[in-house]
């Protein structure tokens, strides 16, 4: 894979839910898992992919779509440097999965290493173990986003297991790096009272947890999915309601953790 350059299919300025401070997210196209609610369904493939825009032009948002090198990427992140400094931020790494793209994602990660800017990457934790820790011990925080505990119903609403994924958190678990886990709230798949109570004893048992962030599904994806022909899969599902949310907020902090809604 080339180190040099990447797809890429947005940046995010002055995002302020994707890590501390006011922050840069870089959205890196591909990824392993087909998730039913995915809200970035343009992150999916790893390749350039059309998608007529029907919103007006933004500054927090720049459409990218297409290949970028490492310097172009760093150019980017280097504008709101002073953002960085004034609010203890720095630029997050989303997707799709920005592990798919690894070369890549290590050597922009090794260009923020040398300017000092503080790097998070989100992620699904699926990837070859020794990829997944290489990345982690290169950041300063990892945003693990953890669905559901059982394997099969992992297999029918991700399309891969889980087993990878759960044994990477463990690593990372043990490696010392900082991080946070991040549990997408989907009405009928991830909120029943089994996978919460497996998840809590799981993340208890790593002694490593104190913060759960819970991101509600929601449906600002309905357009994407519609613009790029792809099949919505929740489409007629509606998003939780403020009383279910408190409900599981209510459950985690049960087991002690502290939760957040939104990250």
């Amino acid at each position: 894979m080339n180190t040099n350059s990447g797809i890429i299919f947005k940046i995010k300025k002055y995002a302020i839910h994707d890590g501390p401070g006011i922050r840069t997210t870089i959205f890196l196209k591909g990824c392993p898992l087909d998730c039913w609610w995915c809200h970035n369904p343009e992150g999916k493939t790893d390749r350039p992919q059309a998608m007529k825009s029907n919103a007006p032009s933004r500054d927090v948002d720049i459409i990218v779509n297409r290949k970028m090198t490492v310097n172009e990427v760093i150019t980017e992140i280097e504008k709101d440097i002073i953002f960085y400094d004034e609010s203890g931020g720095g630029v997050t790494f989303s997707g799709g999965e920005p592990l798919v793209q690894t070369p890549f994602l290590l050597a922009i990660l090794e260009a923020c290493r040398d300017r000092e800017i503080h790097t998070v990457v989100d992620t699904s934790g699926y990837a070859p173990a020794g990829t997944f820790i290489g990345i982690c011990s290169r950041i300063d925080l990892v945003l693990f986003d953890l669905k559901l505990m059982n394997d099969e119903m992992h297999r029918r609403y991700t399309g891969v297991s889980n087993r990878r994924i759960l044994k990477n958190l463990e690593a990372l678990s043990a490696s010392g790096t900082p991080y946070r886990v991040r549990f997408p709230l989907i009405p009928g798949i991830t909120d029943t009272d089994e996978n919460i109570r497996s998840m809590a004893e799981f993340l208890r048992a790593l002694g490593s947890v104190n913060h759960i962030d819970i991101l509600p599904m929601h449906r600002i994806a309905d357009e994407k999915y519609k613009r790029l022909s792809m099949q919505n899969k929740m489409a007629n599902k509606q998003p939780p309601s403020p009383e279910e949310i408190d409900a599981v907020k209510r459950q985690y902090e049960a087991y002690g953790f502290i939760v957040s809604i939104g990250g």
